[in-house]
């Protein structure tokens, strides 16, 4: 063969490898090409333009306001890109806790200020605003920072990095070699092995003033890693990690790479030495917590740009450990099995009654609030059960002829 020849197949091949180098490209552009991004706001349209049942919902809606389901603020719900339903609901919360709001106890353990959780001009809304209280779905925004920032490069270590290279060894007390052996992701998986009792430590924490240093002082109570154990501090030593390794504030840089693309309003509670409440502390409008959801459901991507690593959303919706009731934990998204399938809800669930509930294989995604203190919240099963007979066909892309 001529050296003429040998180049034109080579020219041949390169071409080939070019076009299907294109083709391979353009799927995913196609698909985002496709997909409604909301702005400011959600763009809207009736619940059977998306296969749901608007007399379901408005049933389910009208128990929701009825006390049926605890102290419920509003339900909203988005299916293929735009908001199908939204219901709000008013409750006095002045006369409903004032009570409580002039009695010292484990939620007001300030009597004023932002850590009285019974006083209405800062629960559940943020004076008088339309940002309503998240509570631990803060924790679950958190992971997603952490996310943005390993994928943009700014935080640089991975996930077993012990725990420890952040602190003072000699500054911190009940130190001993199981301390030692905690690392990132056991924080992000409520396994971290501290000695925490979130009904009692949570309120503790917050009625001190260093926060951080409360939880890296408590003595430790398992091997880190080996079980779960919900804790409000594990979360809060994030922020505090996050400023050591990439010199930013967590709620600044938050507000750059994620609000202000995703176009969400936000305040964020800082504790007394001024660090992010990360446990707690975050106010969104409901319809902006559903954009985290979105987020998620198009695997980090948003309008067209890479926020969050696809392999990170991978993982934080991968069943890292085991906690009660059947659910499990990924890395700060709670994990919920249905029961009429295999299938699998990812939620953010908050004190209160804060609700974040993504079904990711019929493309929904449902946000309640509320702010029930004195007894239980909605029952979880219940909110599910409810929600799941609206849906008519479990694609939002197939349409009824």
């Amino acid at each position: 063969m001529t050296i003429k020849c040998l180049r034109d197949v080579w020219l041949v091949i390169l071409l080939l490898v070019s076009i299907c180098l294109l083709l391979a490209a353009a799927v995913p552009l196609a698909a985002q090409e496709k997909t409604i991004w909301p702005g400011k706001d959600w763009q809207t349209d009736d619940p059977s333009k998306v296969n749901l049942d608007g007399k379901t919902l408005s049933a389910f809606a009208d128990d929701l306001g009825s006390g049926k389901y605890a102290l419920i603020d509003s339900f909203d719900v988005i299916r293929c890109g735009k908001l199908v339903y939204r219901r709000t609901y008013s409750h006095d919360y002045g006369t409903i806790y004032g009570m409580e709001a002039k009695t010292k106890g484990p939620l007001n353990g300030h009597l004023t200020g932002p850590y009285n959780y019974f006083d209405p001009a800062w629960h559940p809304y943020y004076h008088g605003s339309s940002l309503h209280s998240m509570q631990s779905i803060s924790k679950t925004v958190t992971s997603v920072i952490i996310g943005i920032a390993m994928e943009r490069g700014d935080f640089k270590v991975p996930l077993d990095t012990p725990v420890l290279r952040y602190f003072e060894a000699d500054k911190i007390k009940n130190l001993d070699d199981r301390k030692r052996r905690i690392n990132l992701r056991h924080i992000l998986t409520m396994s971290t092995g501290l000695d925490w009792n979130e009904e009692d430590d949570f309120t503790s924490m917050e009625a001190s003033d260093d926060w951080v240093q409360y939880v890296i002082d408590k003595p430790m109570k398992a091997e880190p890693g080996e079980h779960f154990n919900y804790s409000s501090g594990n979360a809060m030593l994030l922020p505090y990690i996050f400023k050591k390794e990439t010199g930013q504030d967590i709620e600044e840089y938050a507000n750059k790479y994620l609000f202000q693309p995703l176009e969400m309003e936000h305040y964020w509670k800082r504790t007394p030495l001024g660090i992010v409440d990360s446990e707690g502390g975050l106010f969104l409008r409901s319809g902006d917590l559903a954009k985290i959801g979105y987020l998620y459901l198009n695997n980090g991507m948003w309008n067209g740009k890479r926020l969050v690593s696809a392999d990170w959303v991978k993982q934080s919706l991968t069943p890292q450990i085991d906690t009660w009731d059947g659910m499990k934990y990924g890395y700060l998204w709670w994990l919920y099995s249905r029961k009429d399938s295999s299938k699998v809800i990812w939620m953010g669930l908050g004190l209160g009654g804060q609700r974040l509930m993504v079904l990711p294989g019929e493309q929904v995604i449902a946000v309640i609030t509320g702010w029930q203190l004195l007894k239980e919240d909605a029952p979880l099963p219940s909110l599910v059960d409810r929600l799941l007979p609206a849906i008519e066909i479990p694609s939002c892309d197939q349409r009824e002829h």
